[in-house]
């Protein structure tokens, strides 16, 4: 990875047309796509500025052919990441970005394909078989689940964005974070400390929901992050011994950047009479500073945290009116719209700054915490069988839309659906 990614960021790796890489898009989906991506777009600051980074991990194409109409074949570097190598939407992509390198390059040899397409996989015969030579697969073990990949050969992108050496900062980070839960006492555990709480929230308190709520525009794509680590892993009724849970395990994780949440969906926080634990996220420093822009931005997540927790009373907004100038049925009238009950439960985790160390610490807060929730629950943090079923469905369901199977045996109202598609669109 390191020699790798040092070529292509020194503009020694070259494309078929002699010209160094401008462009690097990054093929997969899940944690070959969600973990990359957060990193990458987190750690901005640090990126090699003559390289630009793309993510592809939707079959629809309008995300893959916009950007094809923009790139340039000759400095475009495709990095293909796929455990198995055979996971649909990742080798649909492939396959659509190889042919139009191809016909840009005027046919597909050996030497196009070495120098425009590298390959992350457990299982490097297949990718072989797309046509790579062996020094462009990078392998990773077949038991990493995607959702813990991005800090193996699945963070080549990340390494390409901004080097080595900050990739490995990252793993020192999570490597302190790891030493640490597995030495710090419980008491002042944090993995354990959060999956504690979450646990009270949800269980005991009966919260079906947990918002991720970054203060911080380097994590946007925290919060699709997180969705995949902790309800992929922990989203289940079964334990590991086969039999039904007595509780729910995991709730719904969902989110957004917060300063833009405070004028959307924190209404609904505030006064919604819904249980919403909330996740806030901010750095003291800022990676991209400005003045009169941080002590703001900061001053909106602590006010926010704060007025979750303790909401306004009724003495406290009559008080308020009051002083402004209301009374009598004026007052009355608006008073109950000004109380907020507050008692919403928050953590708030505050780092000094982000950068690729504290990156690191952070994201393997969040996976200690959800394999110590796995294990209260009693659920195997480590599969993820929901995932296979619509897999196998749309196996079936292909050759149907494709007109190339019937419908017998399908429902009622999947069945209705093949048929208005191909009677409405040749597929």
């Amino acid at each position: 990875m390191r020699s790798f990614s040092d070529c292509v960021r020194s503009g020694s790796w070259r494309g078929f047309s002699g010209d160094a890489i401008r462009d690097v898009v990054n093929i997969g989906i899940g944690g070959s796509d969600l973990g990359p991506k957060l990193a990458v777009h987190a750690l901005s600051a640090w990126q090699h500025p003559g390289l630009n980074f793309h993510f592809i991990s939707n079959l629809d194409s309008a995300n893959l052919a916009p950007l094809l109409d923009k790139l340039d074949p000759r400095t475009t570097l495709f990095v293909v990441a796929s455990k198995s190598f055979t996971t649909q939407e990742t080798l649909i992509n492939a396959h659509t970005a190889r042919d139009w390198l191809c016909a840009k390059a005027g046919g597909q040899s050996e030497e196009v394909m070495a120098r425009h397409f590298v390959a992350v996989t457990a299982v490097p015969e297949l990718a072989r078989n797309f046509g790579l030579p062996e020094p462009n697969i990078f392998r990773i073990w077949d038991w990493v689940g995607g959702r813990y990949s991005l800090w193996s050969a699945v963070g080549v992108s990340i390494a390409l964005a901004v080097g080595m050496d900050n990739f490995e900062a990252l793993l020192k980070g999570a490597e302190a974070m790891d030493r640490h839960f597995q030495e710090a006492p419980l008491g002042e555990n944090l993995p354990v400390l959060m999956a504690l709480v979450g646990i009270w929230n949800s269980n005991f308190l009966g919260a079906e929901t947990n918002a991720v709520l970054p203060y911080n525009e380097s994590l946007r794509y925290l919060p699709a992050f997180l969705q995949q680590l902790e309800m992929e892993s922990n989203g289940k009724t079964v334990g590991r011994d086969g039999q039904p849970l007595e509780c729910k395990a995991n709730p719904v994780v969902w989110g957004a950047i917060g300063s833009n949440g405070q004028h959307a969906f924190f209404q609904l926080l505030h006064q919604g009479g819904w249980l919403v634990p909330c996740d806030f996220i901010a750095a003291v420093e800022s990676n991209f500073p400005l003045p009169g822009h941080q002590a703001p931005l900061l001053a909106n997540c602590f006010a926010q945290a704060a007025a979750l927790a303790f909401g306004k009373t009724e003495a406290e907004a009559r008080s308020e009116l009051e002083a402004a100038g209301l009374s009598g049925e004026q007052l009355t009238a608006l008073l109950p719209h000004k109380v907020f009950t507050g008692n919403q439960p928050s953590t708030l985790l505050l780092l000094p700054k982000l950068d690729a160390r504290y990156l690191g610490l952070l994201l393997a807060l969040y996976e200690h915490k959800t394999f110590v929730q796995g294990v209260i629950w009693g659920v195997n943090s480590f599969d993820q069988w929901g995932v296979e079923i619509g897999k196998q469905l749309a196996g079936r369901l292909l050759p149907a839309l494709r007109g190339e199977g019937d419908v017998a045996g399908l429902d009622e109202s999947t069945a209705a659906l093949i048929k208005w598609c191909r009677a409405h669109k040749a597929l």
